[in-house]
């Protein structure tokens, strides 16, 4: 893949997480009045799902226009028909100068022979170098406190460790081993215990370890992104949710007794922000939402407490988890430059080199006459 084709599809990574969000947004607005709304669960499972889909979408989609696959036509085509129907006011030339624009800014960024160019590329390489390294600064810090907390008891694959360091537990894994870090005060009380442990537990059923440690490597790359922080905030809560829910319906824990347990661990977490920020990426019982905003753990606290009533429905699951993949697939399809000259386009740049000639009839009318009648004067030296 080279420079062009590489830049291109970093661009449409980032115009997909924008649409993907609007995608999800309006599919959650509509869903917010249904009993679907509220079972949290397959909500996530989307989300995973999209996560997964998103960072392929482009390459996917580039690779088959390189083994000849004939795609749709593109948002860029269909822009093309529109105006030849006679449905864009607007003159050709600036018409075909906004086609452009992509095209201009990916040659600009490729040369480097602008300021704004360079700019834009040093910033994002400097932004990409930071997050990387303090990805990996995070993993190192991650890495210590749980080789340095003791092991207390093995749950089949998972080691419980327990730490002098930590505030509040979290779940994180290594290639082959996963863990369950606890902090030394919560032995004093045995049915928080219980119930931080069950929760992380039920954190390691959903793979939220793994999709939390492919947010972390998407974030060198998309840190400017709003979009990406806003999906990422909507993962992370729907996560929770989603834990919490399963864990009144399976276990039937006290709904009372575990917002006192979420209310007590944010309450540790404040001691020690800090230190408990660092570390990443990993899955707490209590995020820094919660700890920040009240709003956030009231929100959680709520659907703990919300009327137990399961709501199933895979083919309804289903349908939308292949309806917004589908989408994005072809948001994909859409982003992709045309590769060919079609005849909508021969008949626009007809039309731009009629409309430029015009306009040098204007300024110029003894100019116009000579091209119409063919005849040209050449100047002697």
């Amino acid at each position: 893949m080279n420079a062009d084709a590489l830049l291109n599809a970093y661009i449409d990574l980032n115009l997909l997480f924008l649409a993907a969000v609007g995608l999800w947004l309006i599919m959650r607005r509509g869903l917010s009045t249904t009993r679907a709304g509220k079972s949290y669960l397959p909500q996530l499972r989307v989300l995973n799902i999209l996560t997964l889909v998103l960072p392929l979408a482009p390459f996917v989609v580039v690779f088959l226009s390189y083994i000849n696959v004939r795609a749709p036509s593109n948002i860029s085509d269909l822009l093309v028909a529109q105006y030849l129907q006679g449905n864009v006011s607007m003159s050709a030339t600036k018409f075909e100068t906004l086609l452009g624009l992509r095209e201009d800014a990916v040659r600009a960024l490729i040369l480097q022979q602008t300021l704004w160019a360079k700019v834009i590329t040093y910033s994002i390489i400097a932004g990409s170098v930071f997050y990387v390294l303090s990805l990996f600064a995070s993993l190192i810090k991650l890495r210590q406190v749980v080789y340095d907390s003791f092991l207390y008891k093995r749950i089949g694959k998972v080691e419980l460790r327990v730490s002098q360091e930590t505030q509040v537990a979290f779940s994180t894994r290594g290639f082959f081993r996963h863990f369950v870090v606890i902090p030394a005060p919560l032995l004093e009380r045995p049915a928080d215990l219980r119930m931080t442990v069950a929760h992380e537990l039920q954190h390691f059923r959903h793979r939220d370890i793994e999709y939390e440690f492919l947010l972390e490597l998407l974030r060198p790359i998309l840190f400017w992104n709003p979009a990406y922080f806003l999906w990422r905030r909507d993962v992370r809560a729907l996560r929770e949710f989603a834990c919490d829910q399963v864990l009144m319906r399976r276990l039937n824990f006290d709904a009372r007794d575990y917002c006192e347990c979420l209310i007590r661990a944010c309450a540790d977490a404040v001691k020690q922000p800090n230190l408990f920020m660092r570390r990443s990426p990993v899955v707490p019982l209590v995020n820094q939402r919660e700890i920040r905003r009240s709003s956030a753990l009231a929100k959680r606290i709520f659907v703990v407490t919300m009327p137990r009533s399961p709501v199933s429905m895979p083919v309804t699951w289903t349908f939308i988890t292949v309806t917004l993949v589908g989408a994005i697939f072809y948001s994909a399809i859409l982003l992709q430059r045309s590769n060919d000259w079609t005849h909508d386009r021969i008949m626009l740049s007809t039309i731009v080199n009629l409309e430029r000639m015009a306009n040098r009839a204007q300024l110029d009318p003894v100019v116009a006459t000579n091209a119409l009648t063919g005849s040209f004067t050449v100047g002697s030296p």
